[in-house]
């Protein structure tokens, strides 16, 4: 049975989040128990464990529809900040007005409030109506959209290599929705040191990510002063996002791909990848971690 999900209220510019009461998808809460038959050999049993729950949330900005996208129903208000910051909608946390969550029998919308010149610019990128899990790009159509010149990322920061080992087990040990289903990602920002300030979770991995530069955009934390561990692939857009945050570093327990690599690097971004217990390949800018 879907259980009804509560979501943590977030005081905007002009007041509270709306939240609707429909029942249905927009009621999903980030997992569900699900029954299913076990079987092994010539042995069938009935049995039920925990899935994760994926919801249709659609971006709405200044009233025009911008994108639905395949989420987790959890930490909305971050990843809508996080991503009208990520994908460049806005340029701070300050430009959003009012950001409401309305649910519906059907999904969940996000309304988010933004400047006119920002609603202007946005009304010139074409999107698809509907994105898939973790989906990146999410129809856009020109070139130049999709693979942006990097912003450039500058600070001091420097990590030890045990900080990485450090906050690659933490990060493991925190992802309570993935524990239960494993089916979703995770993202988390760490301090130098490697202990993890924020960890958000979704079934895509630009969600999760995007939750977190929301989370740290709400708690006026500055993004240069740690680095992201994200459970994924290192994909460009994922160095894009973090690179508009500001981030120094990105470490993936997966592989990166060539011009996720290619875009670090212009960036000044620390790229790691294979973070698996305690070794990780560093593809760029590898002097910002330390061995001693």
């Amino acid at each position: 049975m879907i259980r009804a999900a509560a979501l943590e209220p977030m005081v905007a510019a002009d007041g509270p989040l709306t939240l609707g009461a429909a029942p249905g998808l927009g009621q999903s809460a980030p997992t569900s128990t699900r029954g299913f038959v076990r079987i092994a050999g010539a042995q069938a049993s009935d049995e039920s464990a925990q899935v994760a729950e994926e919801v249709p949330v659609a971006f709405v900005y200044s009233g025009r529809p911008h994108v639905v996208m395949m989420c987790t129903p959890a930490d909305l208000e971050d990843l809508a900040i996080g991503f009208s910051m990520t994908e460049e909608i806005v340029g701070a946390i300050e430009d959003i007005g009012t950001l409401n969550i309305t649910r519906h029998s059907r999904g969940i919308e996000l309304s988010v409030e933004i400047p006119p010149a920002a609603a202007a610019r946005l009304a010139t990128r074409t999107r698809a109506l509907s994105g898939r899990t973790g989906c990146g790009l999410c129809g856009v159509e020109a070139i130049d959209d999709a693979v942006r010149t990097p912003h450039i990322v500058q600070s001091k920061l420097v990590v030890s290599a045990t900080a990485l080992w450090r906050a690659g087990t933490a990060l493991s040990e925190r992802q309570s929705y993935n524990n239960e289903t494993h089916a979703v990602h995770a993202a988390a920002f760490a301090t130098p040191d490697g202990e993890l300030l924020v960890v958000r979770e979704d079934v895509g991995r630009h969600n999760a990510l995007d939750k977190v530069v929301g989370a740290l955009a709400r708690t006026g934390t500055d993004a240069r002063d740690g680095f992201i561990v994200i459970t994924s692939r290192a994909s460009f857009e994922l160095v894009q996002k973090v690179a508009v945050a500001g981030v120094p570093l990105l470490a993936a327990v997966s592989r990166p791909t060539g011009l996720a690599i290619r875009l670090a690097n212009d960036a000044g971004i620390t790229l790691v990848g294979l973070l698996r217990g305690e070794s990780a390949n560093a593809y760029t800018h590898a002097s910002r971690i330390s061995l001693t």
